[in-house]
């Protein structure tokens, strides 16, 4: 390498990352919508006439 070279890095990666109480604030919506999204799967598969006519719409296709 020649002397006085430097890679520079982008200036994206060079910020500073969020404070903690906002990192923890995003994983808290994260799991929240996670669970919600688990909730409402665990409903439909709770309803074997919806899940029925998904299983023949899915059929349909073929």
């Amino acid at each position: 390498m020649a002397p006085g070279f430097r890679l520079r890095l982008p200036k994206r990666l060079m910020r500073q990352p969020p404070p903690l109480w906002v990192r923890k604030l995003r994983m808290g919506a994260a799991l929240a919508l996670a669970a919600a999204v688990l909730a409402l799967v665990f409903g439909l598969y709770a309803r074997p006439d919806f899940m029925l006519q998904m299983a023949n719409q899915l059929w349909s296709c073929f």
